[in-house]
């Protein structure tokens, strides 16, 4: 059956236009059967999935990273005239952190990428789905990665900014995470997972995961299982900020849930409140602000895994 590509040329610092002619020969070369579009903005690839849909494609494959697949997933969930369960999503990772791939071992080299796109091993896993506020109104966003409040937010932004200006690369995140250490201040916040309150007071960083990874390899989540119907939770309490920076090898193995001022939860609702605003991102794409209600889609989304 035939493939829609959705392309994102500005994705790994434009590394997506540069790299697009190549692997649309191997494409070619391939003899899939295809069709494809690029974004020209942010937000565009939820456009082009709900047009694809209407055109009556069920093969949906992203050329960028975490933030291109996010919007796809979005789109796929802006409309209810097609069964998801219809819908199959692959990827060829163009993207800085790749981390959706990280965790479904789809190669970075572009032909057994595409290798795995043909072989089309699925695979069923959850969504998230998180409310937030922006300027004051409710707004839902969909996610099957990584969400990141607090000062994962911050960093992500800083990165998002770069990103957006055409700079920035793999090292990118992994810079931020100690340059914007002197200008985050901590958040008091309530935490709720399933009704019951688990956590209140001062927080530095919060992770809530269906799959392991985010920031380009960083394991935040690490007991995260994509098809069990749950959210996990890495919750970071206030700290003194050099304990960051010695325990910075930990966000990458997942030893990180052993250090003292980090706590775990497990749920299928978490609630947060704050008394100032958290902000909030997800798969990458930075929204909006307290308070939170982040709910799990179980088995929402059929995807191509390697």
């Amino acid at each position: 059956m035939k493939w829609f590509f959705i392309v994102n040329p500005n994705a790994g610092s434009r590394k997506g236009i540069r790299d697009w002619p190549r692997i649309l020969k191997l494409i070619m070369e391939s003899g899939i059967s295809h069709e494809f579009a690029l974004t020209t903005h942010r937000g565009h690839a939820i456009d082009l999935t709900l047009d694809c849909l209407k055109q009556g494609h069920r093969r949906i494959a992203v050329v960028g990273g975490d933030g291109t697949l996010n919007e796809v997933l979005n789109g796929i969930y802006q409309q209810n005239e097609i069964d998801k369960k219809e819908i199959l999503i692959g990827m060829i990772p163009v993207g800085t952190g790749n981390d959706w791939c990280r965790m479904f071992n789809i190669p970075f080299d572009y032909k057994k990428a595409l290798d795995v796109l043909i072989q089309e091993k699925t695979f069923v896993q959850d969504v998230g789905k998180v409310t937030h506020y922006h300027n004051d109104k409710a707004e839902e966003r969909y996610f099957m990665n990584v969400a990141g409040m607090g000062y994962d937010a911050l960093v992500n932004k800083k990165t998002n900014i770069l990103k957006e200006k055409g700079r920035g690369g793999p090292l990118t995140y992994f810079y931020f995470v100690f340059a914007s250490l002197f200008q985050y201040t901590f958040m008091e916040a309530v935490i709720e997972v399933d009704g019951e309150s688990v956590f209140k007071g001062e927080i530095f960083s919060m992770n809530v995961g269906i799959c392991k990874y985010n920031g380009g390899g960083m394991m935040q989540v690490p007991f995260a299982v994509p098809d069990d119907g749950l959210l996990d939770v890495t919750l970071i309490k206030k700290a003194p900020k050099y304990i960051v920076i010695r325990h910075v090898r930990k966000l990458y193995d997942g030893s990180l849930v052993n250090l003292p001022i980090v706590k775990t939860y497990r749920g299928k609702e978490i609630r947060i409140r704050s008394t100032g605003r958290i902000y909030l991102e997800t798969d990458g794409e930075s929204l909006g602000h307290t308070p939170f209600t982040f709910k799990i889609l179980p088995l929402g989304i059929r995807t191509v895994i390697g």
